[in-house]
């Protein structure tokens, strides 16, 4: 059985604003696992724009800009009452990270002892302790404490165990920009066709052009100059430059993480009958759609939050099958989160910005 300390060291976050409100404590109480439970050494976390989302309250409906407009300083209009994604106040202090690779050093009633010392992965989006609809989910590192720090509890239905070679920063990459890439393929049941992915260089979009193409889809990706060879050396066989026109009546699926402003260009493009997704608004979540061009294309719109209990185990599978690669685009060490945030914002990177923990 594994010596447990009775504090540790993590990132709290301590209200809605810029990033002094990341605060490095080393006194935190190790979280003791209850009914259902297991409590994980966190071996490491990765950066995530739901994190920075909700540390800057973005997702409130007083916010009608991009993502980066408030991500350094906050958004001041916004309004804390609506400031986690799920529409409801965020309680804190809180440990965010929504993504989480560790071993389990203790199990809460009810949880076998034989999976102490499982290597897994945590469900980012967990229905296990949302209440509500069928579709009432919660995200790891927001409505709970998450992988910010060196021991994390979650229920142990969310998590995974994963059998890999992979580095633990390479499979802290996955639980929630593939998992989200891959619920967003499922919902919109994309298959062997033509795929336009926006985003394509972060980390929901890099996870969604390598997940299309395993479905044997020929995948187009909008992205910037300096990262084509890079967004085709992942599996796009077409690119578009970001500002570059796009083609009309051409696409069976968007898989959309920008919105913003080119929004009715993404409709335009799609042919008649295809289907749209989207996961994000990074550019901004406020668009002009003509409803006619709606109904008269017979298109189909889907926004995806929740996930299916399968849709973490598939990517596991592919994983462990040797169909996907991780793409790790720096590594930095968990007290220097502010940095890691930063080059996250910078928006030069390609994959995922991994975090390891002491």
């Amino acid at each position: 059985m594994p010596t447990i300390p009775k504090t540790m060291c993590g990132v709290v976050l301590t209200g809605h604003g810029g990033l002094e409100r990341l605060v490095w404590r080393e006194d935190l109480p190790v979280p003791i696992p209850g009914d259902g439970e297991v409590l994980i050494r966190v071996r490491a976390s990765s950066v995530n724009n739901t994190d920075i989302n909700t540390r800057t309250a973005w997702y409130s409906k007083t916010v009608r800009d991009g993502t980066g407009a408030g991500a350094l300083s906050g958004n001041i209009a916004a309004d804390d009452a609506d400031g986690g994604w799920s529409g409801d106040a965020i309680t804190f202090p809180r440990i965010q990270g929504a993504d989480c690779c560790g071993d389990i050093v203790a199990v809460g009633p009810g949880v076998p002892e034989a999976r102490i010392g499982e290597r897994v992965l945590v469900r980012a989006l967990q229905a296990t302790g949302a209440s509500g609809d069928a579709f009432a989910t919660w995200t790891f590192g927001s409505e709970c404490d998450g992988g910010f720090a060196q021991f994390t509890k979650t229920y142990a239905v969310d998590a995974l165990a994963v059998r890999s070679d992979w580095s633990d920063v390479e499979l802290a990459s996955i639980p929630c920009a593939y998992a989200t890439a891959e619920g967003m393929l499922q919902r919109a049941n994309v298959q062997a066709e033509r795929v336009l992915v926006t985003g394509a260089s972060g980390g929901v979009g890099s996870a969604a052009i390598q997940l299309s193409k395993r479905r044997g889809a020929q995948g187009t990706a909008l992205t910037s100059p300096g990262k084509v060879a890079q967004i085709r050396a992942l599996g796009a066989d077409e690119t578009i430059l970001r500002d570059a026109a796009l083609p009309e009546d051409t696409f069976d699926v968007v898989v959309d993480l920008v919105a913003g402003p080119r929004w009715p260009d993404l409709i335009g493009a799609l042919r008649r009958g295809g289907r749209y997704v989207t996961a994000g608004a990074i550019a901004g979540p406020i668009v002009e759609l003509d409803v006619r061009t709606l109904y008269l294309r017979d298109l189909s719109f889907f926004g995806t939050t929740f996930q299916p209990d399968n849709i973490l185990p598939d990517v596991i599978g592919y994983i462990e099958r040797g169909e996907l690669s991780p793409k790790i685009a720096q590594v930095f060490d968990l007290r220097d989160l502010h940095a890691a945030q930063q080059a996250f914002l910078d928006k030069n990177h390609i994959g995922k910005i991994a975090i390891r923990i002491p």
